[in-house]
């Protein structure tokens, strides 16, 4: 750490022990030293995949990660996705009665021939609620038709609400041109963008979220199955989260699940087979689980570190994080990690704002920085008076001249 310019200042603390590295295919067992003992990440038997852990975000393994590829009925997350956040803002609700129209009508319709359907007919009278379970445990392309005209008036303008979603949560390889995900040319997705959906589910969405571990949905006399055979899995706590499947796309499945305080979410893209993406999805599952941990070693609001201020009417400020600092570690590698921040100028000058960032933390595994969290203000320091900051100019005067 003595290699930093002298306009920047380390503080060194010991906060437990952490690790969170960035990621390959191969994982992070090449820099981890033998007490850790990672092996490699298992075969997986799919064009491409990833493996995050939902809290830190951290990639724990990946392969072909950002290749763009036919998403299929994963596209239905997104379509689901606007329809929570309509139903969050008060825009439609769940006892909404929706009408069917006749492009939601699979006889109408020759594209939907042969696919997955609710089964819904012209007139109709829905409840949302029943429309969404029809999109998510069903994969109706016909439920997603009915949706998307109730809540932006046509299919047109709810994949425009998709593809500003897609902006807006930061997706680099993400592109819709359908509700529902039928193969369309310049529709396009990936395993990493499809998993950052799926955390923005969980995260933005909990209530519509939460449809997605049921396990069977019956309309019109008509019982369907969720498809996401891991849901019967009793190895795995797994609750949700969507497959997909065209010729075109192959076999997908994003799948999450928790263990304790941990939760993983995995995004396999181009199986072989029906039961092959959920047995993929196992092996990344449970080798997340069994080699790593989710640790959350500071959090918001909680003082990590206190530091002088000159010229404001507090003589110190309290520094720590903004939003809980998680971070994916070894599993048993805890004890080992250490803190340390730097800030970004030697001294700290009111008025300083909450939440201000002022430098970071690093956090440091076997004498490497592993992870970093940006250093705020927790408290806000206004300007002094004038006599007091005249006092702290000229000792602050001397320091300089003295060190």
């Amino acid at each position: 750490m003595n290699t930093l310019k002298p306009s920047r200042f380390l503080k060194r603390l010991t906060v437990g022990s952490l690790v969170a590295l960035s990621l390959s295919h191969a994982a992070f067992a090449d820099d981890i030293n033998l007490k850790t003992m990672i092996p490699g990440v298992p075969d997986i038997d799919a064009e491409a995949y990833v493996l995050i852990d939902y809290n830190s975000g951290k990639v724990l393994a990946e392969k072909n990660a950002d290749a763009r590829r036919d998403p299929a009925s994963l596209t239905k997350m997104m379509t689901s996705y606007v329809i929570g956040q309509a139903v969050k803002a008060g825009k439609i609700h769940n006892d909404d009665i929706v009408t069917v129209g006749k492009d939601a009508w699979a006889t109408g319709n020759p594209v939907f021939k042969g696919s997955s359907l609710m089964f819904l007919k012209p007139g109709d009278r829905v409840p949302v609620s029943q429309l969404t379970r029809g999109i998510v445990l069903q994969s109706g392309n016909d439920a997603c038709v009915a949706m998307a005209d109730y809540v932006a008036g046509s299919q047109d303008a709810f994949v425009n609400l998709m593809n500003n979603y897609v902006g807006a949560l930061g997706l680099k390889n993400t592109h819709f041109q359908t509700v529902h995900g039928l193969d369309a040319e310049g529709q396009y997705s990936s395993p990493r963008d499809m998993a950052l959906i799926g955390q923005a589910l969980i995260r933005d969405v909990p209530d519509e979220y939460a449809v997605y571990r049921e396990k069977d949905f019956t309309f019109n006399n008509i019982k369907q199955t969720n498809r996401n055979g891991l849901l019967w899995d009793t190895s795995l706590n797994v609750d949700g989260i969507k497959t997909g499947h065209t010729d075109a796309a192959g076999y997908n499945l994003v799948a999450s699940a928790t263990e304790g305080q941990m939760r993983l979410i995995s995004a396999v893209m181009g199986g072989r087979t029906y039961k092959g993406r959920e047995t993929e999805s196992k092996k990344l599952l449970t080798w997340g689980f069994r080699f790593f941990e989710t640790v959350a070693p500071l959090k918001a609001g909680k003082e990590f570190a206190s530091e002088p201020v000159w010229f404001g009417d507090s003589d110190r400020v309290q520094l720590g994080v903004e939003k809980d600092a998680y971070l994916t570690i070894p599993r048993g590698r805890m004890k080992d990690l250490k803190a340390s921040y730097v800030l970004n100028n030697t001294e700290l000058h009111a008025p300083l704002q909450k939440n201000q960032v002022v430098g970071s933390i690093n956090f440091q595994l076997d004498g490497k920085t592993v992870e970093q969290r940006p250093l705020v203000v927790l408290n806000e320091v206004k300007e002094g008076g004038f006599f007091g900051r005249i006092i702290d100019y000229i000792k602050l005067m001397f320091h300089h001249w003295f060190g």
